[in-house]
């Protein structure tokens, strides 16, 4: 071949290759995890079909932020909180080069469709009023802001909070989802490219799953997210124990949603956002040192069974309620048995879940001096407790553990290090369409209130405290051993700390380039 032949060829390829619009590469891996425990979500496909077919519930689901139904399915994940300083230019930006970026539930469900980093953005109500949007969202949690919520959580006042979150001045917060850290970087990045000063950084936090076999565990080594009710329009079969209910108990606007709310809101969801340390160490110690002695089991096997009886669950995600006294791995692993129970056993002669809790503990017995223990996933998630299953507060649940795993020095002084960079927790999200029904209902009324379900059955032992009590308040706890349930421990350390939140809206998408930046 000539060479001006060859310069022909090889010019109209650059050209042809500079016309041609950019390709932007698929994923070949989810970024999402998905644990055997936890509930499946729905495939593309049948997601669209269910939603098509519920037209009461009208979910529109490339309209809906990606992170509101997906829950606890991400494998590293950020929270950048910001302050707006610009409103005329953030304003641009959200509706042009954010809005594009944002990610929906219908990319989330494919890996096909998936970016390389899923993006969402939610706005507290000070962060609406900075882009002068005035109008009532119909909750009034929301627009107080949870600064000024602090006591009736159960937050012995804001020391512990972060200083970012003290106050009302935080008016957004990114969440960006990948399966690297350098990916969720690179996204931030250019974020903060577009943005530029229009925004401050007021904190972060950085989450993900735990590694190995400890994947969908919190930082306590409980399986978590097991119990994610199913939404109607969106799931395709609810499992045996998943409460199904309408899309509006989560979904502003969709069906079963009772606030009244203005039209640019339809298919936005409220988050409650929590940043929970947890001391793991001091956990540890404690359910070693209150290792029961149930005759034929070891050691090691009565100090689990202890530390099961405070959560409900097993490590492995089996309840107690279907294992009461051995893990059954097995029975963790399949979701279609591991949230089918309601702590009610018709099945035995005699039994009144009111005075039983061989299964599962909630009450005092005889000892009316003691603040008693009710396990955690019973304060909340009730069951059959109050008859049958509670429908109007629920939450579903999109939080990651954050921080690094216990180190050996504090493994062997069994105390959390003050080094702030080793702090671990939970970085609690929680969607609903009214805070007051959802997060805060359960917070409030069932895990702070020890006249839950029946008088005297005490705070929740792992997240719980009374009204205006003092930190670390001492607090004897009984129920928990199943040979004794008179048998008094004194639990006296909160084991998890809060470290304060806010409270946002994370609106419809259409929103974003509507009403959001008019």
């Amino acid at each position: 071949m000539k060479l001006s032949s060859l310069s022909i060829i090889i010019g109209l390829a650059v050209q042809l290759a500079l016309a041609a619009p950019e390709i932007k590469p698929r994923r070949t891996r989810s970024l999402l995890i998905n644990p055997d425990a936890q509930p499946d979500l729905p495939r593309p496909q049948n997601a669209q079909r269910v939603s098509a077919l519920s037209a009461a519930t009208s979910l529109n689901l490339d309209d809906i932020q990606g992170d509101i139904l997906i829950g606890m399915k991400k494998n590293k994940e950020m929270f950048f909180f910001f302050s707006i300083q610009d409103a005329t230019a953030f304003k641009s930006k959200l509706a042009s080069d954010i809005q594009a970026l944002v990610t929906t539930t219908n990319q989330l469900l494919s890996v096909n469709t998936q970016p390389t980093t899923a993006v969402n953005i939610a706005f507290s109500n000070s962060g609406l009023k900075a882009l002068g949007v005035n109008d009532n969202l119909g909750d009034s949690d929301f627009a107080s802001g949870q600064f000024a919520d602090a006591s009736n959580l159960g937050d012995p006042g804001t020391s512990d909070w972060v200083s970012g979150f003290a106050g009302t001045g935080v008016h957004g917060v990114f969440l960006l989802a990948s399966d690297t850290v350098e990916n969720i970087n690179d996204e931030l990045a250019n974020i903060q490219r577009i943005l530029g000063d229009s925004i401050s950084e007021l904190h972060r936090l950085d989450g993900a799953a735990r590694p190995g076999d400890q994947e969908g565990h919190e930082h306590f080594g409980y399986m978590d997210g097991i119990s994610q009710p199913a939404v109607d329009g969106f799931t395709q079969n609810s499992l045996p124990g998943q409460v199904l209910l309408p899309a509006g108990k989560f979904i502003v606007g969709a069906d079963g949603d009772s606030g009244s709310r203005p039209s640019w809101a339809t298919g936005g969801s409220f988050l409650a956002f929590r940043q929970m340390q947890q001391k793991v160490p001091e956990f540890n110690k404690y359910v070693q040192d209150h290792a029961l002695n149930v005759p034929e089991l070891s050691v090691e096997e009565n100090t689990d069974l202890f530390g099961a009886r405070l959560i409900g669950r097993w490590k492995s995600g089996a309840p107690i309620d279907l294992a009461p006294l051995h893990d059954d791995p097995a029975l963790a692993a399949d979701n279609t048995r591991n949230n089918d129970f309601t702590f009610d056993h018709p099945e035995v002669p005699d039994f009144n879940i009111r005075t039983n809790q061989t299964n599962c503990p909630f009450r005092q017995i005889s000892r009316s001096h003691c603040t008693t223990q009710k396990a955690h996933i019973r304060k909340t998630r009730p069951r059959a407790d109050f008859g049958t299953e509670e429908q109007n507060h629920h939450i579903i649940r999109a939080g990651i553990p954050y921080g690094p795993e216990v180190t050996d020095d504090e493994h062997s002084s069994n105390k959390s290090s003050t080094d702030p960079s080793l702090e671990r927790g939970l970085a609690f999200v929680a969607y609903q369409s009214s805070i007051a029904n959802g997060f805060k209902f359960m917070q409030r009324i069932w895990v702070n209130n020890a006249n839950f379900f029946i008088s005297s059955t005490g705070v929740d032992p792992i997240i719980g405290r009374e009204q205006s009590s003092a930190a670390d308040a001492p607090r004897d706890i009984t129920g928990t051993d199943p040979l004794d349930a008179t048998r008094s421990f004194t639990l006296d350390i909160d084991f998890v700390v809060s470290r304060g939140g806010e409270y946002f809206f994370s609106p419809p998408i259409s929103a974003l380039a509507g009403a959001l930046a008019a």
